[in-house]
């Protein structure tokens, strides 16, 4: 097994504090995207499929930390945000998938559409993109015994510990509320796909406004 790599993922990547390393090529596709201070924000409250690529070679067992504060945009009853893992290709315009890649994905929607399989209020959600506007739902939780992580006190930053292993498939969402962060749910991806080989990553909004920072 090839050893760990710890991939700070955003702000380590993205911030002019950390460009004397060599950036990482990135783009800002859609969305109103803003580095300040220490912190990236997505601004528009409105963008549906608000999107940042990140050319990331991923291969192997791969950590991606980062923290999430939220700002605003769930007045509405809905909002989420994720991240696209082991992507093949970027695609430079608004989708709803990214190439062939997993999504996770979490959530907040108070009137989530009938039969989606996406329970009300706080979820989470694994997707399987094929491609940039056809992804399949793989796994969805409630995790609405969470809810009291989210609300617009700024003291407020949600550690995000991803931790996938391109070998075996396996993925673990580490539990945010585990100051050692050492519990974890983890499933395995569509067997079809192993391994896992990418070459982007893609952070994305839904009709919210967040700020990510460094998980360290």
């Amino acid at each position: 097994m090839k050893p760990v790599c710890l991939f700070l993922l955003i702000i380590g990547m993205i911030l002019p504090v950390y460009a004397q390393t060599g950036l990482p090529e990135h783009r800002f596709v859609s969305g109103n995207w803003i580095v300040d201070g220490q912190r990236l924000y997505q601004k528009d409250v409105r963008a549906p499929l608000a999107k940042a690529n990140i050319h990331a070679p991923q291969s192997g067992p791969m950590i991606y930390e980062f923290n999430v504060r939220y700002e605003t945009g769930v007045e509405d009853g809905h909002g989420g945000f994720g991240l696209h893992v082991f992507a093949d290709k970027a695609y430079d315009g608004p989708s709803w998938g990214s190439g062939k890649s997993y999504l996770l994905w979490l959530n907040y929607d108070e009137t989530p559409v009938s039969g989606s399989g996406i329970p009300s209020g706080l979820s989470a959600q694994v997707y399987r993109s094929l491609g940039n506007s056809y992804m399949t739902l793989e796994e969805s939780v409630d995790l609405n015994d969470y809810l009291s992580l989210v609300g617009d006190d700024p003291s407020i930053q949600v550690p995000v510990k991803l931790w996938v292993n391109g070998e075996t498939g396996e993925i673990r969402v580490y539990d945010p509320t585990d100051e050692t962060l050492s519990s974890y749910y983890y499933f395995f991806v569509n067997s079809r796909d192993i391994p896992l080989q990418g070459a982007w990553t893609a952070l994305r909004t839904n009709g919210i406004s967040l700020s990510f920072g460094l998980g360290l």
